[in-house]
């Protein structure tokens, strides 16, 4: 296992000095909505926290984490603070795959086409869409996650943003909760899921026949959306508007049972054996799993199964 706190000060440097866990410069991470024509502007907001994005990113660290781990090479990882976080961040972006990057953008991309599709007056703009500091908070780096918190909350609130959108549980759960916990700024969160309605758009057809056949599957809930945010039902209600029943296995919904993301960047071993038993309880249903989480869909495919994102199943029955 690594030394979790040469992980925390490389994330909270990297921070600190570019805005992202990763040093990655935002541009090249966030390329989604190139070519779309979001607007700008609007009377709700889509902030990703860039988490979609970043999900090549740490496919391609953790490999090579997982690597070193248990070896002598292991406590190098404390001199790694020390190397310029734009350098380190590109370096990392040369090694990633681009056909890894442009499969991230697709869960982006289908989402605001079923808010276009269900008549969703939203916009998106890539400069007021920052990642929310969420990791610095669950490895206990309160400090540095408060100060990036603030920046994050005071640019919403300049640019007059009140009711935002997301895409995942991780940046749900900081904007809804802990930024007003903190940082008494509140703001209208709610994730995509909630804020469609099937009934308003006549379903389609499909022309795929694994699609025409998809009458059941099994969630995966997310710990946050399962535990903390109680949003358990929202998507289960979603599925079924749109004739797709589900299969829960015993740990669900308020009592699901973590993917192992959160440990894997401390210890992948630890974390390939969490996923390896959640796979297992998954399969068990027989029916294709869907999640709705970007670190757990990865850990989910790491481990071997076949899963797809929430946006997958719905866009397979709303979008033509």
């Amino acid at each position: 296992m690594y030394h979790p706190r040469y992980l925390i000060d490389v994330l909270a440097e990297n921070v600190r000095l570019t805005r992202n866990p990763f040093g990655i410069p935002k541009p090249l991470v966030n390329r989604w909505h190139i070519g779309m024509g979001l607007p700008k502007s609007a009377p709700a907001m889509v902030i990703t926290g860039l988490m979609y994005q970043f999900m090549p990113y740490i496919e391609t660290s953790t490999r090579y984490l997982s690597r070193f781990e248990d070896t002598r090479w292991e406590d190098a990882l404390r001199y790694a603070r020390w190397v310029p976080g734009t350098v380190s961040g590109m370096g990392l972006w040369s090694m990633t795959p681009r056909r890894d990057v442009r499969g991230a953008d697709l869960p982006l991309r289908r989402i605001a086409r079923i808010l276009q599709r269900c008549g969703v007056d939203f916009g998106y703009d890539p400069e007021l869409d920052e990642y929310s500091g969420v990791l610095l908070y669950d490895l206990g780096a309160q400090d540095a996650f408060l100060a990036h918190a603030r920046f994050v909350a005071d640019k919403l609130r300049s640019a007059g943003v009140r009711r935002i959108l997301t895409v995942d549980p991780h940046t749900t759960y900081t904007l809804k909760v802990l930024y007003s916990k903190y940082l008494g700024m509140e703001f209208d969160v709610s994730p995509w899921f909630e804020a469609i309605d099937p009934s308003s758009v006549p379903l389609v057809v499909s022309q795929h026949a694994d699609r025409e056949s998809l009458s059941a599957v099994t969630i995966h809930d997310p710990c946050f959306y399962g535990r903390y945010l109680e949003m358990a039902d929202a998507p289960r209600r979603l599925l079924g508007r749109i004739g797709i029943e589900c299969a829960d296995v015993r740990n669900c919904k308020h009592f699901t049972s973590c993917c192992g993301g959160p440990a894997e960047s401390l210890s992948p071993k630890l974390s390939g054996e969490i996923v390896r038993r959640r796979v297992a309880e998954l399969q068990a249903t027989g029916k294709p799993i869907v999640a709705m989480c970007p670190i757990c869909m990865g850990q989910l495919r790491k481990a071997g199964a076949a899963v797809q994102d929430l946006s997958e199943v719905v866009a397979g029955r709303m979008l033509s």
